[in-house]
């Protein structure tokens, strides 16, 4: 009988760490309440352009524009000490033209638009290089980015 309770919980075990990892990739909706981790705004108000770094934890910061998050990514432990970038499970963003959350890495992000989003010129997240040219045609917009080509030196052009 202890064998199998023995086995029980290392199963339990197994089982809640496999759920949790993969719990902690997993947008988690905004509530009314959450704010900016970078600037306090409530994030609510900008579905539109919500972003967010979730961590392997299962915590999270959430953002009302891809600027604030690439802000907080390339200076976490400004705003939230004890966290690195090896600690993140995913980062989210909301995609333009469907506003369908997807994964930050795998969207195309332009600069100097004519769109702007909450707190001014925005890097804005479009799915594809097609949706980015089209965006850039309509919009204007100084150049396309992968999230690995923006850095922090960016922000201070």
């Amino acid at each position: 009988m202890y064998n199998f309770f023995k086995s029980v919980s290392f199963i339990s075990i197994c089982f809640f760490l496999f759920a949790h990892d993969c719990l902690a990739e997993e947008f988690i909706v905004p509530s009314r309440k959450d704010k900016c981790s970078v600037c306090g705004m409530f994030v609510y108000k900008y579905g539109n352009w919500t972003s967010e770094i979730v961590f392997k934890d299962g915590t999270y910061a959430v953002f009302e524009s891809p600027k604030e998050m690439f802000m907080y990514y390339f200076d976490i432990s400004r705003y939230n000490k004890g966290k690195t970038r090896d600690d993140i499970a995913a980062i989210f963003v909301t995609e333009y033209y469907t506003t369908t959350v997807m994964n930050a890495k795998d969207v195309l992000f332009v600069s100097g638009s004519d769109v702007h989003g909450p707190m001014g010129e925005e890097l804005v997240p479009v799915d594809g290089k097609e949706r980015a040219f089209v965006f850039r045609s309509d919009h204007g917009g100084a150049r396309i980015l992968k999230f690995k080509d923006i850095t922090p030196d960016f922000f201070e052009e």
